[in-house]
């Protein structure tokens, strides 16, 4: 099916990431990782520049902050909300294409009816629905077509495509191939062919659609094709001329350029092939259908907007989600990415997640601090500021310093400002690479990490190759699909076709780079937030040229303009060295091609332009939006081409002939800048750049070698002009207009001729300069002439509307010297403006200081100047001057007049002295206002004069009585009015509290109050006499404030020595009396004679009853007594020491405390130290120190035992006789260890002593079982335990002399014990081992007579099973044993040590047994058993035999006729003999038994049948070998590999015999085969009887030979189709086209030779048909133009031919049937059958203008008034009827319409159905209903047909 893009479906790359092992993406190489150091990390874009050669050819890398990088993170995770995106990750790349089901149905319809001859089925059926062989077709597509499906067993992948998650089995996967086979393998062919261009021809373009059901053309193609010659085809169309523009191009919107219009074969919409995405350069062959019928709805595939989410609820979703797939175990990252490429696989199922992705944070907010974002209140002011300014902070990167963004004006979400990510398990950004091949920086602010993988942008053309191999059918469906950021690939496909592939694991805290064009994707690990953004240093330059070429290819719109941000960038002039050159090579680079364009533009015949209007902000990309071309959709900041036709529409120079179709000379340029304001601009970089490098000094000879104008040449009618000719010759002509009175018309006709020349380079600077001045001149004549059109005409009319001529205007015009040209009206205006300077002089006169003008003087002069018809702007300074007169003496006036106290500010007053001295004017207001001022001031005097001093209250008092009627509101006064009421308000205030205040309970408040009084008097500016009585009362309030504290127990409690000093104080301020301070003189008593008694009970150590009793009478006492805390201590004391020692006085008693843990003696020492601190008489005391004595007595005995005991483990010599008095000694001290340990663990104390008895218990103890060794001989695992219990043993002790002895003993043991072969457990050692363990004998301090026994013993068996192997080996290979061989290793295994002799025994038993297993596993037969596998040998060795002789007995050596299958020839069993073949079979073999003679005489076996019947498919014969038959390749390896082998064996001997006769078997079949192969002659008896021998003896072997049995295949498949062909030919009936067809394709495929005799037979058929249909088919649609008597003729040829034509026979049929009044076969015409007779006529023949319900001919109701007429008419056709009547055969006649009521179709099949326009209407059940049904006798018809034409008036519709 031809697409948008066509693309052949390659098949040398891997067509699905399935297959490849998952673990192969863990050995992708790592990405750079970096780590800067603080100062590194201050600039980065400057340490981005210093990386960039080694990291780059990564395509990534990571870089690692250093630690004191914390930015806090900006964003409130509590209230922060955000959208998600539903991502499938099991559709990433394991899903269909969204291929239209209902488009695939329509092409793969017309390829079955245009190349196969046959219409589809109406359903397929697979696993019990439709299969969809649109996405089996794309499944298939998907991995690289059938034969490679096939061919790498991949049907089960495609099962999963088509199926969508089931479960595939085997079945299902053979029956899908099957189905694939039969109904899709030719459409692939096809398509295939198609896309590579095989396919030519275009039938549409060619010869015009196929014919419809009705013979119809179709029309759906509205367009004309070119041929893949490029020549122009024409397609034929019906009113072709009025339908020229009538399709739309949906990108352009232009129906222009028809010759290139490709229209959908479906949907009728139709594209310039230039305008597709990406363009195509011809129309391409076959059908083409539009992306949008390409693509189905319901299969697009996308990221769906999900659910909003809080991160809380979030955080829920991630967590559950990583819970389900990976448990609550941590996964690893070989983990995770192993089961995310499962999944993306489609492995897994069905997977979905959510990503909150693409976040605006301007929206949504930033994860870095902002300046005007909320701060939390956990982080400083100091840290925000700092990370808000960072540049690491990806807010500001963009716009750094360097960056070539810091131009852009407006936020671009995602480039200028960051977007945020919240992703979960799973969540993945797909492969891509950034907009405009920018830079990117990602930052992972917290949560699970981010896997990134890269490609680099070197290799990004490789590596969109093997996307596009990998996903042919996803491709196809969207050219663009690498844009969409949708779908992934698993790195190891890239990695395995070449592509590098990094790898990065972005940790939180860490930034990730990637570099201009690498292709990046990735997932997260988990929950996280990132944060990205773009950024672009100079070097990024040429990378931004090439993203904007690709955006243009591919019709994208940019996200900005790549040449303004060149341009402004150059302009602004602040970029540093290293990025001079990029930007000056890349300024080049577009100069050159702006260039280039606009020549050719001009060479072309455009001629006009004009240049762009100027932006408002120059200096920033993007302020403004451009216009953007309709074709590629690209800005157009430069240049653009317009038409006067389409003002609207704007295109690229590159797409100016797609505009429209007007002629070049009605196009215009408009461009910016021109090229010599371009080329300044490089050259401007120059000036900046002092390092000039060999490709500067290049760039600057290209620029000066671009500037020749003479080479820029067009041609014109003479020859060629050249642009600086054209040049020259405008500049003389337009020089002398300067010398003529003006003339508009002359100017502007100048000026439009210099369009061609101002857009060019600095070589019409010429040019540029005269029409400068002609515009100058052109403005300065018309502002003459337009300033006195204005000046007569208001003089005219005087009217207020009509605008007046700035005298500043004129002066402008008539100051100029010398004049641009000659202008009459200059001196005119002249005369007018000295007019009007006279009067400007006399406004200046009256506005001078030394004018005393009036009022009405200054009114009468503005008048005057009104009346002037130039306006002077010192008309402006007048009226101001008389309106500010008339304000001010308004404002004095209301002063004056104000009564109300206080109404008028000082500073109004000021402000009208002030402008009375400007205003210079002598009016009388002037003296009252000075004696209102000379009053306010005197006030002010006063008032400062008290405001200085110490004020007095009266006095204050006195001078607001006197000034309470003032009406101006003076400000010292007011502060002295408010200084005046806040005394008298605090003297107020302080009264009412001074009443009764000794009474009041609440002193507290009264402190309060008191004090808050003082503070405001304090601050009071009058002096006041209450202020010390104030103070005095605040210090008694104070003393009784402390008193009530004395009583208020709950709460506080005063000191003694408080109380004593608030006693002195009342006495001083003289309140004692007091009833509060009576009562608080009786506590103080109180409390004295309590500390009396305390004092008492301490000098006596009384008892502790009579402490206890003083606590409880203080308790009565309401004050803090010193003594009491010194009481409490004593108690308390005593009680800790009476519960620490209770513990210690129990455990006098044995059995008192069993379950109590050990004591201290050392806390038992401490607390007898403590009771001599003791102030209270307690008996405990002596009881301790009993205890104390006890302990002292144990320590020690048992260090007097443990002295004797280190005594004998420090015995040095051991021999036999010490040994035996040894273990004795040793008992007896472990039994007086046991029992002084029984008597201190009954004391309860934890003793030092105790675990160093238990130790020294231990050891003795393992002594005595070792020194127990050297008289048995113990078993390794004994040993083993006694060698681990020393391990455990205390390393003090083990140390000793007598334990260090035992220990090398018994470690001695152990390896004597290993190196016997009996007790080894499977570790073999070597024999020097043994004798390096007997030697070390000597060594050891204690013997063992018994291992070192068996020791000897054991190398003594090794030697002598060595002398027998030795033996062996000398034998002959053919005397060898394998017998013997095993029993020999069985022996080695039990006594020898480990040694090559052993090794080689094991070796080659192993290479006998691998053998024997290889040869069982290829004769199929189950392994153990070893008779079996000879029994199996022998069994294919008897089916070879007898498959020999079936070829002997072909060739007719074998005289002998036993039964062919069980070749036994038993005389009691009845032969059956086939008729054919002669070969005999037993009745029992076969089984079955003939009841008849005679049918045993018709007997014809299977093979026989098979051959005859020419049969494709055959089950298995009665000879068929049962098992499994090896390959003779594989018996000839297995036969080669037992040449090896040490031993002789039986079987071998049979495998040489198996490849013998397998051998000469071969030779037979390939004489057989040859020879069928060769055979082309018509006689296929002869080829019968050798296939049958041939596939008798191949079932019969047991040996299958692969080459063989193909060409056995081969030669039976051409047997099968001369077998079919033979019967087609010679069957009664002929045979269809299609047949034909069918075989040939069917010889094609299996190679049938062109000589072969029913090939060429097959081929005269076929071209003898379909000449006789192509003619056949040219007369059916010729309208009538051959006649009836030829068109007969080629019916009588067709019903002759040897092949049936059924469809073309009926629509010549059909031609020659005639209709209508008109006599003219069926066309395109609408037509109408009358409803009784059944005859159709034309609606145009009739004069019908719409359809009727009912419609009777005149025929059958002629008008009574025309009876005559009809009857002279009738007469008239009779007589002539043999003239009129054609030859044309009657058809059979039919019963009445109203007497098959049901048969009669329904109005709307009758009635012919609208063609494309309306215009042609068809009747809907088919061409058959036009000509045999419903027809009437010819005569009858042509009687009706005569009364029509005359009666054609009078027609009759009901």
């Amino acid at each position: 099916m031809g697409k948008g893009r066509p693309r052949a479906v390659e098949k040398g790359v891997l067509g699905q990431s399935s297959s490849v092992s998952l673990s192969g993406s863990l050995s992708i190489p790592p990405g750079p990782v970096y780590y800067p150091s603080e100062d590194e990390f201050k600039d980065p874009l400057e340490y981005i520049y210093r990386i960039r050669p080694e990291a780059e050819p990564y395509g990534i890398c990571r870089i690692v902050p250093p630690k004191s990088w914390k930015p806090p993170f900006g964003l409130d995770l509590d209230s922060f909300t955000f959208p998600t995106k539903t991502q499938a990750i099991h559709q990433l790349q394991a899903r269909p294409a969204a291929c239209d089901s209902k488009t695939f149905d329509l092409e793969y319809n017309r390829f079955l009816d245009n190349h196969c001859g046959k219409k589809s089925k109406k359903r397929v059926v697979f696993e019990g629905e439709e299969l969809d062989l649109c996405r089996l077709f794309n499944a298939a597509k998907r991995f690289g077509g059938y034969d490679k499906v096939v061919k790498e067993k991949k049907w089960g992948e495609v099962c999963r495509f088509v199926l969508s998650g089931r479960k595939v089995s085997e079945c299902a996967k053979h029956v899908l191939c099957q189905l694939y086979r039969e109904h899709l393998y030719d459409y692939e062919d096809y398509y295939n062919r198609l896309n590579h261009g095989v396919v030519r021809s275009c039938k549409r373009g060619m010869h015009g659609e196929k014919k419809g059901e009705h013979g119809v053309e179709s029309l759906s193609s509205k367009r004309r094709r070119r041929n893949t010659d490029g020549e122009k085809v024409k397609v034929c169309k019906v009113e072709e001329k009025e339908e020229e523009f009538d399709q739309i191009c949906e990108q352009c919107e232009s129906g222009l350029h028809g010759e290139v219009m490709l229209l959908c074969d479906r949907c009728n919409k139709g594209w310039h092939i230039y305008c597709l995405a990406p363009p195509l350069k011809r129309i391409p062959p076959g059908n083409w259908y539009c992306l949008d019928c390409l693509n189905s709805d319901k299969d697009s595939f996308g990221f769906v907007p999900g659910k909003r989410f809080s991160l809380e609820a979030f955080r829920r979703v991630a967590d559950r989600a990583k819970r389900k797939w990976f448990g609550s175990v941590s996964p690893s990252r070989m983990q995770i990415e192993k089961k995310f490429w499962e999944i993306v696989e489609g492995l897994v199922g069905e997977v979905e997640v959510k990503y909150g992705s693409d976040l605006d944070t301007s929206v949504y907010g930033s994860g870095f601090p902002r300046v005007n974002d909320k701060k939390p209140e956990s982080v400083e002011d100091e840290i925000w500021d700092k990370y808000c300014a960072s540049p690491w902070n990806l807010n500001n990167l963009p716009k750094l310093q360097g960056s070539m963004l810091r131009a852009v004006h407006h936020n671009i979400a995602g480039v200028m400002v960051p977007w945020l990510y919240v992703g979960m398990l799973f969540s993945s950004f797909c492969w891509h690479f950034e907009d405009h091949c920018f830079y990117s920086m990602n930052y992972l602010h917290w949560g699970e990490p981010k896997c990134w993988y890269s490609v680099p942008g070197s290799e990004a053309i490789a590596f969109e190759k093997v996307m596009r191999n990998c996903l042919p059918d996803l491709f196809d469906a969207q050219p663009d699909l690498l844009f969409q950021l949708v779908t992934m690939l698993n790195p190891s496909v890239l990695q395995e076709n070449g592509v590098s592939v990094y790898s990065v694991l972005q940790e939180p805290g860490n930034f990730v780079i990637t570099f201009p064009r690498s292709y990046h994707g990735g997932f997260n690990f988990g929950l996280n937030c990132a944060e990205a953004v773009n950024f672009a240093p100079a070097d990024w330059l040429p990378h931004g040229g090439f993203g904007a070429e690709l955006y243009q290819l591919y019709r994208k719109a940019a996200v900005l303009s790549h040449e303004e941000l060149l341009c402004v960038v150059a302009k602004a002039n602040d970029c540093d060295s290293k990025a001079l050159p990029y930007l000056k090579k890349e300024l080049h680079r577009i100069y050159a091609k702006e260039k280039n364009c606009r020549e050719g533009l001009w060479s072309n015949g455009i001629i006009k332009s004009s240049p762009m209007s100027p932006k408002k902000c120059p200096e920033f990309v993007g302020t403004e939006e451009d216009p953007t071309c309709i074709i590629c959709q690209q800005y157009l900041f430069l240049s653009a081409v317009v038409c006067c036709c389409r003002p609207s529409a704007f295109v690229c120079l590159e797409h100016c002939k797609h505009l429209c179709e007007c002629k070049p000379n009605k196009h215009r340029l408009l461009y910016r800048h021109t090229l010599a304001e371009l080329k300044q601009l490089v050259l401007l970089i120059d000036k900046y750049n002092f390092d000039e490098t060999p490709q500067c000094r290049d760039l600057q000879r290209q620029l000066s070698c671009s500037d020749d104008s003479n080479a820029l040449t067009k041609k014109v009618k003479g020859g060629h002009v050249s642009l600086a000719k054209l040049a020259e010759e405008w500049i003389l002509r337009s020089s002398k207009i300067f010398q003529i009175p003006f003339s508009r018309d002359a100017y502007v006709n100048a000026l439009k001729e210099t369009e061609q020349f101002l857009w060019a380079g600095s070589e019409m600077d010429a040019v540029r300069a005269v029409a400068k001045n002609l515009i100058e001149a052109q403005n300065w004549a018309e502002g003459i002439k337009d300033c006195l059109y204005k000046i007569e005409s208001w003089s005219c009319n005087r009217s207020h509307n009509l605008e007046k001529v700035d005298l500043e205007h004129v002066n402008n015009f008539l100051n100029l010297n010398p004049l641009p040209c000659i202008e009459p009206g200059h001196l005119k205006l002249k005369g007018y403006a000295e007019e009007a300077m006279i009067l400007v002089q006399e406004i200046d006169s009256a506005l001078s200081t030394s004018s005393k003008s009036s009022i009405p003087e200054l009114e009468q002069l503005y008048s005057r100047a009104c009346e002037v018809p130039i306006y002077v702007k010192e008309m402006e300074k007048l009226m101001a001057r008389i309106s500010a007169l008339k304000v001010w003496v308004d404002n004095v006036k209301k002063c004056i007049l104000e009564k109300c106290p206080a109404a008028i500010e000082v500073d109004v007053l000021y402000r009208l002295k002030s402008e009375m001295l400007e205003l210079q004017v002598q009016l009388p207001e002037v003296e009252m206002l000075m004696d209102l001022l000379r009053q306010v001031e005197s006030c002010q005097a006063r008032c400062n004069e008290i405001l200085n001093g110490p004020i007095n209250l009266k006095n204050v008092e006195v001078l607001l009585q006197e000034l309470e009627s003032i009406t101006v509101n003076i400000p010292e006064l007011k502060l002295l009015r408010q200084y005046h009421g806040d005394a008298v308000s605090w003297i107020s205030h302080f009264n009412d509290v001074h009443v009764n205040i000794h009474e009041r309970e609440d002193q507290e408040n009264v402190v309060d109050e008191l004090q808050c009084i003082l503070k405001q008097g304090l601050l009071l500016r009058i002096q006041v006499d209450e202020l010390p009585l104030v103070e005095v009362e605040l210090k008694k309030a104070y003393c009784r404030k402390e008193a009530l504290k004395v009583f208020n127990a709950r709460r506080t409690k005063m000191t003694l020595f408080s109380i004593q000093q608030l006693m002195e104080e009342a006495a001083m301020l003289r309140i004692e009396g007091e009833q509060l301070f009576v009562d608080v003189s009786g506590v103080l008593a109180a409390a004295m004679h309590w500390e009396e008694r305390a004092a008492h009970i301490f000098a006596t150590e009384a008892q502790m009853s009579d402490f206890e009793d003083v606590i409880r009478t203080s308790k009565d006492i309401h004050v803090i007594l010193p003594s009491l805390d010194d009481v409490k201590d004593a108690i308390s004391m005593a009680k800790s020491w009476l519960k620490n020692s209770k513990p210690f006085l129990g455990s006098s008693f044995p059995a008192a405390h069993p379950s109590c843990s050990l004591l201290k003696v050392e806390a038992l020492k401490e607390l007898v130290s403590q009771s001599k601190l003791l102030k209270i008489s307690l008996e405990e005391r002596t009881m301790i120190h009993s205890v104390l004595k006890n302990c002292l007595e144990w320590e020690h005995d048992s260090c007097s035992l443990l002295e004797e005991v280190d005594c004998l483990f420090n015995t040095n010599n051991i021999d036999n006789a010490l040994i035996n008095g040894l273990i004795p000694k040793i008992e007896h001290l472990v039994t007086m260890i046991e029992s002084i340990l029984e008597t201190g663990l009954s004391l309860g104390f934890d003793f030092d002593e105790i675990p160093k008895l238990q130790n020294a218990r231990s050891i003795l103890q393992w002594c005595n079982k070792a020194l127990s060794f050297c008289s048995v001989a113990p078993a390794l695992p004994g040993i083993e335990s006694l060698m681990e219990n020393a391990e455990h043993l205390p390393v003090t002790c083990a140390s000793s002399a007598l334990c260090s002895s035992l220990i090398d003993g018994v470690k001695w043991l152990k390896k004597a014990s290993e190196v016997i072969p009996v007790s080894c457990n499977g570790k073999i050692c070597k024999l020097s081992d043994a004798e390096e363990v007997l030697s070390e004998v000597q060594r050891i301090k204690v013997s063992f007579p018994l291992m070192v026994g068996q020791l000897l013993k054991a190398i003594e068996k090794h030697k002598l099973w060595k002398e027998q192997i030795l033996i062996f080996f000398g034998l002959k290979t053919e005397e060898r044993s394998w017998s013997k061989l095993l029993q020999l290793k069985e022996l080695g295994k039990d006594d020898a040590f480990s040694c090559c002799e052993l090794d080689m025994v094991l070796s080659e038993t192993e290479k006998v047994e691998k053998w024997k297993l290889h040869c069982m596993d290829i004769v199929g037969h189950p392994v153990g058993d070893v008779n079996s596998l000879l029994d199996a040998l022998v069994k294919i060795k008897h089916t070879l035999d007898r498959s020999l002789y079936i070829y002997k007995k072909a060739r007719g050596c074998n005289p002998r006729d036993p039964c062919i299958h069980c070749f036994s020839d038993i005389k009691d069993q009845e032969l059956l003999t086939c008729s054919i073949c002669k070969d005999c079979y037993h009745l029992q073999c076969l089984g079955a038994t003939l009841g008849h003679q005679s049918d045993a005489k018709a007997y014809v076996c299977s093979y026989c049948q098979f051959i005859g019947s020419g049969s494709i498919s055959r089950n298995g014969g009665a000879l068929r070998f049962g098992g499994k038959r090896p390959e003779l390749n594989m018996l000839i390896e297995l036969l080669s590999d037992a040449e090896g082998l040490c031993v002789g064996i039986e079987e071998r001997d049979v495998v040489q015999q198996l490849v013998e006769l397998a051998i000469a078997c071969k030779d037979c079949l390939t004489e057989l085969t040859d020879f069928t192969l060769a055979y082309l002659n018509r006689d296929l008896s002869i080829i019968s009887e050798k296939l049958t021998t041939a596939l008798k003896a191949v079932e019969m072997a047991g040996v299958y030979y692969n080459h063989g049995n193909n060409r056995l295949e081969l030669a039976l498949a051409r047997n099968s189709w001369r077998v079919r062909v033979n019967k087609l030919l010679e069957d009664s009936q002929k045979p269809l086209i299609q047949h034909i067809q069918k075989f040939l394709k069917e010889g094609l495929a299996i190679s049938i030779p062109p000589e072969d005799h029913f090939w060429q037979k097959l081929t005269e058929l076929k071209c003898i048909g379909l000449q006789w249909a192509e003619n056949a088919k040219k007369v059916s649609m010729d309208s009538g133009a051959l006649g009836l008597d030829e068109v007969c003729e080629l019916i009588t040829q067709g019903e002759n031919l040897p092949v049936h034509f059924e469809k073309e026979l009926k629509l010549l049929r059909a031609r020659s049937m005639l209709y209508c009044i008109c006599r003219k076969p069926y066309d395109q015409r609408a037509m109408i059958a009358c409803d009784q007779c059944d005859e159709w006529y034309h609606f145009d023949c009739i004069k019908l203008s719409s359809e009727p319900k009912i419609y009777i001919c005149p025929a059958c109701k002629p008008h009574t008034g025309e009876l005559s007429v009809l009857l002279s008419v009738n007469k008239e056709r009779s007589t002539g009827a043999k003239y009129g009547e054609p030859q044309t055969p009657s058809p059979p006649h039919t019963e009445s319409r109203r007497k098959n009521i049901e048969a009669k179709p329904s109005l709307k099949q009758m009635m012919p159905a609208a063609m494309d326009h309306g215009n042609i209407l068809r009747y809907s059940d088919g061409i058959d209903c036009l000509f045999w049904r419903n027809r009437k006798p010819f005569r009858r018809v042509a009687k009706r047909r005569a009364e029509v034409e005359s009666l054609s008036p009078f027609f009759h519709i009901q």
